[in-house]
């Protein structure tokens, strides 16, 4: 598991600026969302080009996270890249990452493909909500649907896990707090390639977009 403790220069700046370290300080389940990102077999399977190992390991949390959100009577969501074509996303699947590393990453995140699939190890219901994207972002309008489908459901808080932390999991908490969401980053249920990236991103959220909670934490915050 990633090291998850906040840089203590970080924690002293926002206590400084917010009189606390963190803003929320309990959920209502009935208006929450646990959003997991792309917790799929083209980043959790061994040997994948897009392989991240620590996304294994939080695997659990996040179960136990889906099985309380669902038990309060929240909204769980898994979240999958599907990208069909390069032509997509010519920018990012051309120029940002070349070819053949493109094409391998292209075959592993099309729709029916075995990458695509979330990983079995995963505690899925049949009432959950299956949410695609076709950019980092679970939340930008043009990539996802999933915001207006939230919307709809009363939903104004949302539990971000998964990976990568610095990449989708980072960018679908931004838009989601540009959104007016309470946004809630798991600490140790989010997973990227290194700690200094990991710790990056929490570093990041705490400050500017949300809070930063460990999943105990989070369990607590909704029997609050």
């Amino acid at each position: 598991m990633h090291s998850i403790d906040l840089p203590s220069e970080i924690v002293e700046r926002v206590v400084s600026r917010r009189g606390k370290l963190h803003p929320f300080e309990s959920l209502d389940p009935k208006t929450t969302a646990l959003v997991v990102v792309d917790m799929q077999n083209a980043f959790g399977r061994p040997g994948s080009v897009l392989e991240i190992p620590y996304a294994r390991g939080i695997v659990p949390k996040i179960n136990t996270l889906a099985a309380r959100v669902r038990d309060a009577g929240g909204v769980v969501v898994w979240v999958q890249m599907s990208i069909p074509s390069a032509d997509q996303w010519p920018i990012f699947l051309g120029d940002m990452v070349p070819y053949p590393v493109a094409d391998q990453m292209l075959g592993e995140l099309q729709p029916g493909s075995e990458g695509h699939k979330l990983l079995p190890e995963l505690d899925v219901s049949p009432d959950d909500m299956i949410s695609p994207k076709d950019r980092f972002s679970a939340f930008l309008p043009s990539a996802s649907n999933l915001s207006a489908e939230l919307r709809e459901r009363g939903v104004d808080t949302v539990i971000i896990a998964g990976t990568l932390t610095n990449v989708c999991c980072e960018s679908s908490a931004r838009d989601a707090a540009m959104q007016n969401y309470k946004v809630v980053m798991v600490s140790d249920a989010n997973a990227c390639r290194s700690d200094a990236e990991h710790t990056a991103t929490l570093s990041a959220i705490i400050q500017f977009f949300g809070d930063v909670r460990t999943t105990e934490e989070v369990l607590e915050m909704l029997s609050a």
